[in-house]
């Protein structure tokens, strides 16, 4: 048997696969549709970047005009100039998150933080997104989530690091459908997509009054 061969010429791009490639056919399979339809895709490669600077200072400022975004200053929130979002992760550190091949944001906020004190670290490759969205993605994230995901509570443009079943992800609403985007570490994606899966599998039936 002729062993498998790689195109000397594919980039490190063209090779890459997903953490959730192998499981795209049964989150398809999942998905419900109707009034208590919820669906569960992955989002893979979007390009995020850790940021670290001290608010309020000449280099956040630049940093804010780089991104054409502010930085947000409480908990949970979250600003966006389109394809970026700046996530909170807390008092002097934000995610900037773009689902687009956004290749010039490293570069952006490397010369707008200069030699100012702060960081700016590529963690592309930490994390992957899953989405879940419908009108049952609540009810399904609530059967392991600890959080009040109740729109009084918490809605679109939210974001806040959070469990949901066993695995530690950022969790943000991105929309009133709702859909939610799910960001776990790589290595417990699968594991996550899994639970997931199994918490949806209840809304393809008939609803027990």
């Amino acid at each position: 048997m002729a062993e498998p061969t790689i195109d000397a010429g594919a980039g490190p791009v063209a090779l890459r696969t997903s953490p959730l490639a192998h499981l795209e056919e049964r989150m398809r399979g999942a998905g419900v549709t109707g009034a208590r339809g919820v669906t569960l895709t992955e989002r893979p490669f979007a390009t995020m970047v850790n940021l670290r600077v001290t608010p309020g200072t000449e280099a956040a400022g630049r940093i804010e005009k780089a991104l054409g975004a502010s930085l947000p200053r409480q908990c949970g929130h979250t600003t966006t100039s389109s394809p970026r979002s700046v996530l909170w992760l807390g008092p002097d550190e934000w995610l900037v998150v773009s689902q687009a091949d956004d290749s010039a944001v490293l570069a952006d906020l490397h010369e707008a933080l200069g030699a100012d004190p702060g960081s700016v670290v590529d963690v592309s490759a930490n994390r992957t997104t899953l989405e879940l969205s419908g009108p049952a993605a609540r009810q399904a994230l609530e059967k392991g989530c600890p959080l009040d995901l109740h729109p009084r509570s918490f809605g679109p443009g939210r974001a806040v690091s959070t469990t949901v079943g066993p695995v530690a992800v950022l969790l943000w609403q991105v929309d009133d459908t709702p859909t939610y985007r799910l960001l776990p570490r790589s290595s417990f994606a699968d594991y996550l997509a899994r639970w997931l899966i199994d918490a949806m599998d209840e809304y393809g039936g008939p609803e027990v009054p």
